[in-house]
């Protein structure tokens, strides 16, 4: 099991995390992000004036060499990261296309680090269209060292999906999905007047 986020020395005590759509959800299991998943990552997301982090420590479960956490679950915490911050900031509910991933140096199991994500300059702004479906999206996202090192770094593009389309492929009842598309709205509101007010 991995060593679940929390607050480091860097983070302040009052800061708090934001809530996935996915947690109107009793029992919502996803492996990056949900709180239900035994085996999952339990990655919480705090805002950033520039976009979203999540602070992490993983334990022996989730190596490849010994001391060295495997790289696919690089690839699963910049991609987690990057897809909530979209649904987040912008309220598109959206599907990963394309993902590149750098590798600067190994993780280590049981050490303190940071993924940052911010959506990429350009690609970022909801479209005239509210459901996205007119164009990708681009995020980019660096995973961190305790010191403040670059470890990792990836960027990613997004195909926004309508609500109507995520309906039709999300495993929810109807009542859940409501909940769910409510919890989206929100949120993208929230961030929205937040970004108005900082203008």
């Amino acid at each position: 099991m991995p060593t679940h986020p929390t607050a480091s020395p860097q983070q302040s005590a009052l800061e708090e995390y934001l809530p996935v759509p996915w947690s109107v959800l009793e029992d919502y299991r996803c492996f990056g992000c949900s709180p239900h998943n035994a085996i999952g990552l339990r990655l919480r997301f705090a805002s950033r004036p520039d976009g979203i982090d999540t602070r992490f420590r993983l334990d022996h479960a989730y190596e490849s060499y010994p001391g060295i956490v495997h790289g696919g679950l690089i690839g699963v915490i910049c991609d987690e990261t990057m897809g909530n911050l979209i649904v987040l900031r912008t309220g598109l509910t959206s599907l990963t296309t394309g993902m590149r991933l750098r590798y600067v140096t190994a993780m280590q199991v049981n050490a303190d680090y940071q993924c940052v994500a911010r959506l990429h300059a350009g690609g970022a702004e909801p479209t005239s269209d509210p459901t996205g479906v007119d164009g990708l999206v681009r995020a980019e996202a660096e995973i961190l060292d305790s010191a403040g090192n670059l470890v990792a770094a990836a960027s990613a593009t997004y195909r926004p999906i309508s609500m109507a389309n995520a309906r039709r492929r999300l495993d929810l009842r109807p009542d859940e999905f409501d909940r769910v598309a409510e919890a989206i709205a929100a949120q993208a509101s929230s961030a929205a007047q937040a970004a108005g007010g900082k203008a």
